[in-house]
């Protein structure tokens, strides 16, 4: 049998799934540590998010209950355990990055998980404190999880709220985590008021979107986004119908776009919109994606909540909160024929959440190996040491060199 050059046999890699690269490196300390390499991970996801592949679902029910389910195959689902080992401990998501998982316990403990790779980190405790608050007041807490490509950086946004039982004292308080330094910076600059009592970030473009009041007297609603590279707030423009106050809207992210619904009623009927931003910032960009009727729904509920487009963006799948059936499902709307066609998930329960995750090998901090490490690029009979370069830079240098597709391996001494 010929031997794979190493171009090929990346070609070959790079489109397998985490869980038979993660079989693949019991083979040889060789593809163990290819495997574990930064620039194959990278590699990797990246081909993942171009392709729409390797992408999965993850149900949560009973609070504490989670499965993984094929994106692409939705029958097959097995379950996860929890990133502790305490199966009956109630968790909370609260983004989803690149396979990353950021998640909250009962006891207010945060963590970053990767449940592909089933590692976990326990991210050190942070406290928001306020001086002098009133006697009776509400406290609110608001997260976010993303990725900054510049720093090559997951960040994790917190912000707690105070507000005075008649409206008399309010106060905003954020801190943002960096899984780089492994470490809790206070920001400034949030000086807005959440629509609801607990919303969670989405994230489009880098930036990590809430809705909101400019003040807690305000009945205008306002899309404020969180640039991870620059760390500061600012406010995204919606479409005109916004203003009116009887729209119910929610932010979403769908395709790496930012996505909106607006349900209102019309003519005795509850109407649900889907608007999408084409291009970011660009508020003639906002187009309506579809629009249905469903006469018996709940009014002012984000019943219908989409979660992704198909392959080739034909479609776009729905996660149904309580519907005629008084049960969750999930459904493919079809774009152009507006058919909609329901999908069958082995052992789902009645009523559950679910994210949309790529299962990926993205590592979290870890102690450096006791050994020495080199990493040798190889192009043809070329090969020269790259050391302590973080995955961007061995990218610019193997660039620089004319390595388009660079082998790249560890060498154990």
């Amino acid at each position: 049998m010929a031997i794979l050059s190493h171009d090929m046999t990346l070609d070959i890699l790079r489109c397998l799934s985490v869980k038979d690269l993660l079989r693949f490196k019991c083979v040889s300390k060789f593809w163990c540590s290819w495997i574990d390499d930064p620039y194959f991970i990278k590699l990797h996801l990246s081909y993942s998010l171009k392709t729409n592949t390797n992408r999965s679902l993850i149900v949560r029910h009973c609070k504490y209950q989670f499965l993984s389910v094929n994106y692409d195959s939705p029958k097959i689902t097995r379950r996860l355990k929890q990133p502790l080992g305490e199966q009956k401990k109630s968790i909370q998501i609260l983004g989803s990055c690149n396979g990353l998982l950021a998640v909250e316990d009962e006891n207010g403990r945060m963590l970053l998980w990767n449940p592909s790779t089933r590692k976990y980190q326990v991210l050190p405790s942070t406290e928001i404190e306020f001086s002098s608050p009133p006697i009776r007041y509400s406290r609110s807490t608001y997260c976010g999880f993303g990725y900054d490509p510049v720093s090559d950086d997951y960040k994790l946004v917190r912000i707690v709220q105070l507000l005075g039982a008649n409206d008399e004292y309010f106060h905003s308080e954020a801190k943002v985590y960096s899984l780089r330094s492994n470490f809790w910076r206070r920001i400034k600059g949030f000086c807005f008021y959440f629509i609801s009592y607990r919303q969670l970030g989405f994230l489009a473009n880098n930036v990590l979107h809430w809705m909101v009041f400019k003040t807690p007297e305000s009945s205008s609603r306002n899309l404020v986004g969180f640039d991870l590279r620059s760390e500061e707030f600012s406010l995204v423009e919606l479409p005109d119908f916004c203003i009116d106050e009887n729209i119910y809207l929610n932010v979403k992210a769908m395709g790496g776009h930012l996505c909106l619904t607006a349900t209102y009623w019309e003519l005795g009927d509850i109407v649900a919109d889907v608007w999408i931003m084409k291009e970011y910032g660009v508020k003639e960009s906002w187009v309506k994606l579809m629009s249905s009727t469903y006469p018996d729904l709940i009014p002012g509920s984000p019943s219908e909540v989409p979660l992704a487009f198909s392959k080739n963006g034909d479609k776009v799948l729905f996660h149904l909160k309580f519907n005629r059936d008084k049960r969750d499902s999930l459904v493919w709307y079809d774009l152009g024929s507006k058919r909609i066609e329901k999908v069958g998930i082995r052992g789902v329960p009645i009523v559950y959440d679910v994210d949309l995750y790529v299962e990926s090998l993205v590592p979290l901090n870890q102690k450096p190996p006791r050994v020495l490490e080199r990493r040798i690029a190889c192009v043809g009979n070329i090969s020269f040491s790259i050391a302590n370069l973080n995955g961007n830079e061995m990218a610019e240098t193997l660039a620089s060199a004319g390595m388009s597709r660079p082998c790249l391996f560890k060498a154990w001494w």
